[in-house]
């Protein structure tokens, strides 16, 4: 098969620490948390009281009230994160074939908040006072059906549930349907508004949260020796892949160029990871042989780095088996440490860093590393961005469930 390949045109986030690409991207480089105490209900009686919501995001700039309040919020943001990446892209719907657009998004956990307000309105109402609406606000798939009758996108259209990786997942097989000629472009990544009291209370009781309460903006710290949980967070990351000739004929500016994709699974645990990172490993060696690019060729990961004891060590596990020693002359970085985890949003999230790193050579830190752990002795560039040309770069992300997905990307050269 003759492939085509594939460009990212267009991005668009809604972050903790950011609520478009210029805010995010600043606050990346300039080591800027967006974890505080939790606002959006009172955590006094969980063990973690910290978390990254989305501050000051107005839905009507993207959303009619009307149609908002039909909408929950991880619906709400990656409408609004695609209407960002096709403006950044400046893509016009009217000048493309909208059969040929398509939009694959991700959901870790999808419309909890509006499950158990509904619930509690059954317990305490009775059935005839629950809303019709239910169902087409808690089911996953919506957010890609609202994003395509958003933007007038008729192809092909898909929503991937592989929790914390199923972001990457989707900008995976979104990459496959433009490389195979199936669709000229793609929407494509994930978003996340779990942080109710059912979704954080969930992974409170699996004690799988930080519980630096006293020190939100430290609490997400990948990889460093004093790490004690994963921070949840919420929000979106929308790309939009194009094929190069469709790019080129529009004079579209190119970040990079997405050149390969890797997953696999586990078969080990339902939520740790194999302790030797082995699946990981052989989702990033299939990035790389998809990629067709050398090993040693390789500048920069963006790391999955939750800060949870054994994603961080069994991560750069993965990482040395895979590099041997080009290990070395890797740079290593999460920015979970200043977003915290976006569960199923984080993959595109993180994508788009990726991309601006290419884009504009500088590698963004991971903040609060401050303790060196012996089973996490990469270059985690620490603390401070780095500026540096990368030409090419592997974007991991690990999901419950043992599901793994790796993303290669390069600097996009004719």
């Amino acid at each position: 098969m003759n492939h085509k390949r594939v460009v990212i045109t267009g991005l668009g986030v809604i972050a903790p620490n950011g609520n478009n690409l210029k805010e995010y991207w600043d606050a990346l480089l300039k080591g800027k948390s967006g974890i505080a105490r939790l606002t959006y209900f009172d955590p006094a009686e969980f063990n973690s009281h910290i978390g990254g919501e989305i501050k000051n995001f107005d839905s009507a700039r993207y959303v009619e009230p009307r149609e908002s309040r039909k909408m929950e919020k991880f619906v709400l943001y990656a409408v609004a994160a695609a209407k960002m990446a096709m403006e950044d892209a400046e893509f016009d719907m009217n000048k493309a074939d909208p059969n040929r657009v398509g939009v694959y998004t991700g959901s870790g956990i999808g419309g909890i908040k509006t499950m158990q307000e509904q619930h509690t309105i059954f317990v305490e109402k009775g059935p005839k006072r629950m809303s019709p609406h239910l169902i087409p606000k808690l089911i996953t798939n919506i957010a890609a059906g609202h994003v395509s009758i958003a933007v007038g996108a008729k192809g092909p259209n898909m929503c991937v549930v592989t929790a914390c990786a199923s972001a990457a997942h989707s900008l995976g097989e979104a990459w496959k349907v433009i490389r195979d000629g199936d669709a000229d472009a793609m929407l494509a990544g994930g978003s996340e508004g779990a942080l109710t009291v059912l979704g954080f209370g969930g992974f409170c009781a699996m004690r799988a949260l930080s519980t630096r309460n006293n020190e939100p903006e430290k609490a997400s710290r990948p990889f460093d020796k004093d790490r004690d949980g994963f921070v949840m967070s919420e929000g979106a990351g929308i790309l939009l892949l194009e094929e190069l000739e469709h790019a080129k004929k529009r004079n579209a500016e190119i970040y990079c160029e997405m050149v390969g994709y890797g997953l696999s699974g586990d078969a080990h645990h339902i939520t740790a990871p194999t302790p030797n990172g082995e699946g990981a490993a052989r989702a990033m060696e299939m990035a790389i042989v998809k990629s067709g690019i050398n090993k040693d060729d390789y500048d920069y990961i963006n790391a999955h780095g939750t800060s949870t004891k054994l994603n961080d060590k069994c991560e750069t596990a993965a990482i040395k088996a895979v590099f041997g020693d080009h290990v070395k002359k890797l740079a290593v970085s999460s920015t979970k440490s200043m977003t915290g985890h976006l569960l199923g949003a984080a993959g595109a999230a993180e994508l788009i860093a990726t991309a601006m790193t290419i884009k504009h050579g500088i590698i963004p830190p991971t903040i609060n590393y401050e303790t060196p752990d012996p089973d996490c002795d990469l270059d985690y560039v620490p603390n401070e961005a780095r500026k540096v040309e990368v030409k090419a770069v592997l974007s991991n992300s690990l999901g419950f469930g043992g599901h793994n997905a790796t993303l290669a990307v390069k600097k996009f050269e004719g």
